[in-house]
C-alpha cells in the first residue's frame, strides 16, 4: 500500500496511491503524517473510499509535512564512510533536521545566494515511525515501522565544513531551508522488500549507487539505538543514510549548480526530482 498527501484546491488530503497518477481520498485527514496519529490508520486506509482523484507529480507534497522529529544518521553505508576517510562506527551517529527543510517530491529547490558554493546531493531512504516508540528492542522494531519513502539530503558543504562555519556539527549542512524532497509517497512494508537499488542522478548521470540492505545499521537496530536515548511518535521519520559517490568527495570536488536537477530512485519505493534554483 502506497499513501500520499496531495494537494489540492489550495490544501492537501491524505490520500491511498491506486497507480502511478491516481488516488482514493481518505475523508477527514489532510496528510499522512496527520493520519498515522490514529492507531487504526493503516485500516483507515486499505478501507478508505472517498473520491477518486487524479493528480500529477507537481502536486504531491512532502509524504509527511511536518513530523515532530527528523533524525538523521550520518556514515550507515560502508562506501560512503570510506569515501570520507572514516572507520567503520560501532554506533550510529546522528544529527537533526527541521521539518522547514522539506518540500514536495518534485518541488524546486531555491538556493539564497550565500549558500549555493557547495551544494551537495545526498540520496537517502527515509524510514517512518506509525506508533510511539520508547526503549524498543531491536527484534520488536519493525512493528513501529510504518513505510518507507525516498528523501534528498541537500547538504551546504560550505555550512558544515568551511571557515568561517566550520564546526565539527553536521546540523548547520543539513537544514537549509525548503531543501529536503521527501516522498514520493510512504510505502507501507509488506509492499517493499529490501536490496534493490538506490541511485541518485545529477542531470541524468548516475552519481550514486548501491543496495539497500548495505546498511551498517538497518531500520531496526536504529530504531532501537534512537528510542533508548528518546521516543520516537507516529509521523516521526529516520533518515537512514546516504552511499558513496557525494561530490564533496570526489577528486576534483562537485557541486550542484543553478538550474541541475537531483533524481533519487530505489526500487520499490519510486522516485523524486528536485531542480536546484539559485536566487
Amino acid at each position: 500500500m502506497r499513501l500520499a498527501t496531495i494537494r489540492t484546491n489550495g490544501t492537501t488530503i491524505a490520500a491511498r496511491v491506486e497507480s502511478e497518477n491516481t488516488a482514493t481520498t481518505i475523508e477527514g485527514f489532510a496528510n499522512v503524517g496527520e493520519l498515522l496519529q490514529e492507531s487504526n490508520w493503516r485500516e483507515l486506509a486499505e478501507n478508505a473510499a472517498g473520491e477518486a482523484v487524479t493528480f500529477e507529480n507537481k502536486e504531491l507534497d512532502a509524504v509527511v509535512p511536518a513530523p515532530k522529529k527528523i533524525v538523521c544518521v550520518g556514515l550507515n553505508y560502508a562506501n560512503h564512510i570510506k569515501e570520507m576517510g572514516r572507520d567503520l562506527p560501532d554506533t550510529p551517529t546522528l544529527f537533526v533536521k527541521f521539518p522547514d527543510a522539506l518540500i514536495g517530491p518534485f518541488d524546486d529547490v531555491v538556493v539564497p545566494e550565500w549558500a549555493n558554493k557547495a551544494l551537495d546531493w545526498e540520496g537517502e531512504m527515509a524510514v517512518i515511525i506509525g506508533k510511539r516508540a520508547r526503549r524498543v528492542k531491536q527484534a520488536d522494531a519493525a512493528e513501529y515501522i510504518a513505510g518507507y519513502a525516498v528523501m534528498n539530503d541537500y547538504t551546504t558543504r560550505d555550512f558544515q565544513y568551511a571557515a568561517p562555519a566550520k564546526t565539527p556539527q553536521w546540523h548547520q549542512g543539513k537544514s537549509l531551508e525548503k531543501s529536503a524532497g521527501f516522498g514520493p509517497w510512504m510505502t507501507t512494508p509488506d509492499s517493499f522488500e529490501f536490496g534493490g537499488e538506490l541511485a541518485t542522478y545529477l542531470e541524468g548521470e548516475k552519481v550514486q549507487s548501491t543496495p539497500t540492505n548495505d546498511l551498517v545499521f538497518s531500520p531496526e537496530k536504529l530504531i532501537e539505538y534512537i528510542t533508548h536515548i528518546y521516543p520516537l511518535d507516529a509521523g516521526d521519520v529516520i533518515v537512514t543514510g546516504t552511499p558513496g559517490g557525494v561530490g564533496h568527495a570526489r577528486n576534483p570536488q562537485r557541486y550542484i549548480g543553478d538550474g541541475e536537477t537531483v533524481k533519487v530512485e530505489i526500487a520499490g519505493l519510486g522516485f523524486i526530482e528536485n531542480k536546484t534554483v539559485f536566487e
